[in-house]
């Protein structure tokens, strides 16, 4: 063949290559989900995508149905908003659908750690071990006692008592939320004697205020890192931040620290017996403590500004709170000390679990994506089967598919705190088409990858609350504020934050 020849050939391939990796010859197979590519070669969707995650998907399922593809950025995603299909894919075999190709890409992008597959079931068991049962039990007595370093209880003797505090309510619950829980898991000063005490809390709470600062400017970048879309000074700032938080949360600096949890020891431990190197390690307690304390501030915000504009929310809960503490013979009031909380005392609140649940059925929005390594099938419960081709992604956003959905939650724009409670104080069931739903509010994720540390994050926010409640008087400065609208650029990234914070006012009671 002529030289000429052979380059016509090179280019032809490339340009055909090109014109493949752009998408221009995806075709839909027989028994494929329906195919929208959208007008821009590669990019398919992906602005619109971005934009509003919510409302484009909201316009692909009236367009298409349950079930459709969309190419988003140079991937297939096939949603699916069956949620009677959702237990099928939940189950399916690694082998064929796989969560941890996506995962492993976003947490080296994100937090500068290399995920290695062999450590995730130390997580698991991690968290088994002491986020759950007898170690939660643990786990509650310490962040207990941190958030009452944190917050003002008590009076002292001789004081009066003190006027209305006001504050903005994002920041207040996120900045306390938050700071408990990193002081409960990280560790604390350490100190001797009684004076030494005093000195070493007060450390805690500068070095804990700290690290809040610089988590919330890190939080804020955090949407458009995940999606490699940070310009080059918020990328700068990025990489500074996540070298701060490997330092402040390195083994040299843990080795400093008493009280530390057994769910952050056992972790580095294993970590360290296994050969994983210092670096890598400082980078892994940045991935749990934003695993562990990136949302229960902000859900704690939501649930509070929504008993506040609902009175009798509001009474419901309050009422259920004190009648718990009553039993267990405490009361808060001047001159008593902080109420304890058990986690005996958190199994006696059907009213407060309603409400922390109806509060993550609104502000909730993950989306959970497997990778399709094989071929599947997959049956909806209109009966039409559709394969779903390897090496696209299957996609799941349970917000619009069941948490928003008027068949399963009639008016799901409402709070209504006593939706998943039946009068009995036993949980309800929900269904569709008559049918019982399994999977009707999905805050935690399902299957492989749900949230191995729910338990805690939920007695978490339920302390906070259940302290909030015992303690202070609340109201809203203007008892007219519209509740602020969510940040849309945060969908799919666990709990939704608002646009704007609001003002708030507290009092001991």
């Amino acid at each position: 063949m002529q030289p000429w020849g052979i380059l016509l050939c090179a280019v032809t391939a490339l340009l055909l290559g090109g014109l493949q990796l752009l998408g221009v010859f995806r075709r839909r197979r027989p028994h494929e989900p329906p195919l929208d590519k959208g007008t821009v070669p590669w990019l398919g969707h992906l602005l619109a995508f971005r934009k509003n995650s919510s409302e484009f998907l909201e316009k692909m399922q009236r367009k298409h149905g349950d079930v459709f593809t969309v190419l988003i950025g140079g991937h297939y995603f096939t949603y699916v908003m069956d949620p009677f299909c959702f237990g099928a894919i939940m189950k399916e075999s690694r082998s064929k659908l796989d969560f941890r190709t996506f995962a492993t890409k976003l947490v080296k992008r994100v937090f500068g750690y290399e995920h290695n597959d062999a450590f995730k079931s130390m997580v698991h068991e991690a968290s088994r071990k002491h986020l759950m049962g007898d170690g939660l039990t643990v786990m509650m007595q310490a962040t207990m006692e941190s958030f009452q370093r944190l917050m003002r209880f008590s009076l002292r003797p001789g004081e009066e008592k003190p006027d209305w505090q006001e504050d903005s309510l994002f920041h207040y619950c996120y900045n306390i939320v938050f700071r408990a829980g990193y002081l409960a898991l990280y560790g604390s000063e350490p100190h001797q004697g009684a004076d030494g005490k005093e000195k070493a809390h007060e450390v805690d709470r500068i070095h804990s205020n700290r690290l809040f600062h610089e988590f919330r400017k890190y939080d804020r970048l955090f949407p458009r890192l995940a999606y490699a879309m940070l310009p080059p000074k918020d990328k700068m700032e990025a990489e500074r931040l996540k070298r701060f938080f490997w330092n402040m949360l390195s083994v040299k600096k843990r080795q400093q620290k008493d009280n530390v949890s057994g769910w952050i020891d056992d972790q580095d431990r294993f970590m360290a017996e296994h050969g994983v190197s210092e670096g890598m390690r400082d980078r892994f307690m940045f991935v749990l403590l934003w695993a562990s304390q990136g949302n229960t501030g902000p859900t704690a915000f939501w649930l509070l500004l929504y008993l506040m504009k609902h009175p009798e929310a509001m009474k419901a809960v309050r009422d259920e709170v004190e009648k718990v503490l009553k039993k267990s013979g405490q009361e808060a009031g001047p001159g008593s000390p902080p109420v304890d909380i058990t986690k005996d005392m958190l199994n006696q609140t059907p009213l407060l679990d309603s409400a922390l649940e109806e509060t993550l059925r609104l502000v909730a929005a993950p989306i959970l994506i497997r990778a399709v390594l094989q071929d599947i099938s997959l049956k909806t419960s209109s009966g039409t089967e559709y394969t779903l081709r390897k090496g696209d992604r299957v996609a799941l956003f349970p917000r619009l598919s069941v948490q928003m959905n008027p068949e399963i939650h009639p008016e799901p724009h409402k709070f209504q705190y006593d939706r998943f409670v039946n009068p009995d104080g036993t949980k309800k069931d929900f269904y569709k088409d008559g049918k019982r739903l399994k999977y009707f509010n999905m805050p935690w994720g399902a299957g492989v990858s749900i949230c191995p540390g729910r338990f805690f994050a939920a007695a978490e926010m339920k302390l906070f609350v259940f302290l909030m409640l015992s303690h202070y008087d609340l109201e809203l400065v203007d008892g007219e504020e519209e509740i602020p609208a969510i940040d849309v650029s945060r969908w799919g990234f666990g709990m939704m934050q608002p646009v704007r914070d609001v003002r708030f006012r507290y009092r001991l009671r």
